[in-house]
């Protein structure tokens, strides 16, 4: 089992902490730095880097990742890290954050969850320095920064007309990630097999236990999701001793429940969707999640679910094809668990007894 608390290997500063080297840039402790890493060039020579935020504590501790836009067009996780950085309560940070905000910059720049030569970012890991322009920025991503991580967390949304209901997805037989999935507090936690090529995958291979978050849709901001995004962070910082214990809020922590899968519903036709249940709904088996008709209502094809469980993820966009997923359910062990997790999810409660205090405070996004 790695020593997830250790100093990384690196100079020694002068009577105190070593410091930490990414890039060939030393950060002292107690110090904060903005590092570029270079991914590539466009083809007219302008090159294009990695952007990467390091705040290294005076006190050892864990170093934790946080990163966001693997996929390039999923942006909500972006904002989550912008908050997270202005937090006064990283001034007494022990050990040290990483922060990537833009992971996938190519895909970024275009709006796109691709690279420009269509891979997957988050298929690509553990890449290789000689391999397609996904395999070199996944590998730089794994040699730069996760070497230097004992614990992270990865942000996500839904794709591109797809949203997503807040949710943590872990692999609990880590017994270090099943503990960040529990403390970040959102309600749904999906004890997740990794998938090949993934982040999540090939840190674990390195002993580095993470978490990825989801919730929101691609290219666009959720303030709901976003709050709860910041509020998790901050409660996993705590839990691993990076920061001082906080408040509790109105109705205290939110004990998740537990899901092993989750099943999307698909459109039994094409034709132009009514949904009937919104995110976080609770379904029971047979029930009515909308209706797909033709454009004068006749030929009308009912959606039902498959079975009951929660809808954690569905389909913005009214024009569906024959086969498009449109809702994902989620099924857990126990109904009564599941309902007490969803009925104490409060975003905004949690946020504000998480973060939101005097110069701290940040106005939503309307």
């Amino acid at each position: 089992m790695p020593d997830r608390t250790a100093p990384a290997p690196a100079a020694k500063a002068d009577g105190g902490r070593p410091d930490l080297v990414v890039g060939g840039h030393h950060v002292k402790a107690g110090g904060r730095a903005v590092i570029e890493l270079k991914i590539a060039e466009l083809s007219t020579h302008t090159p294009i880097g990695l952007p990467v935020q390091v705040l290294h504590g005076r006190r050892d501790g864990p170093r934790l990742l946080v990163c966001a836009a693997l996929h390039g067009d999923e942006i909500n996780g972006v904002e989550i890290i912008r908050r997270l950085l202005r937090l006064s309560a990283l001034r007494r940070l022990r050990g040290t954050l990483i922060a990537v905000p833009i992971v996938n910059v190519p895909g970024f720049i275009v709006e796109s969850r691709y690279l420009p030569d269509r891979r997957d970012l988050n298929r690509s890991f553990p890449g290789s320095t000689h391999g397609s322009l996904a395999a070199r920025l996944a590998n730089l991503f794994l040699t730069e920064i996760v070497s230097h991580c004992t614990h992270g967390i990865d942000l996500h949304t839904g794709a591109v007309h797809r949203d997503n209901f807040p949710q943590v997805r872990a692999n609990f037989d880590d017994a270090e990630c099943a503990r960040m999935a529990r403390a970040f507090g959102v309600p749904v936690v999906i004890n997740a097999d990794f998938r090949a090529g993934s982040l999540r995958e090939a840190a674990a291979r390195r002993g580095v236990p993470v978490i990825v978050y989801e919730a929101g849709e691609a290219l666009r901001f959720d303030e709901m999701a976003i709050r709860a995004g910041v509020a998790g962070v901050v409660r996993v910082m705590r839990t691993l001793a990076m920061l001082r214990p906080g408040k509790p809020g109105r109705r205290g922590a939110v004990e998740p429940a537990l899901a092993r899968s989750s099943q999307w519903v698909r459109a039994p036709t094409s034709g132009i969707l009514r949904a009937s249940v919104s995110l976080g709904a609770q379904v029971g088996e047979g029930q009515r999640l909308g209706a797909i008709a033709d454009p004068f209502g006749e030929n009308e094809v009912q959606v039902v679910a498959p079975k009951g469980g929660v809808v954690i993820g569905r389909t913005n966009l009214p024009l569906v094809h024959e086969g498009d997923a449109l809702f994902n359910i989620v099924r857990f062990e126990g109904t009564k668990v599941a309902a007490r997790a969803l009925d104490a999810f409060e975003a905004e409660a949690t946020y504000e007894a998480e973060v939101a205090t005097g110069p701290d405070a940040e106005p939503p996004i309307v």
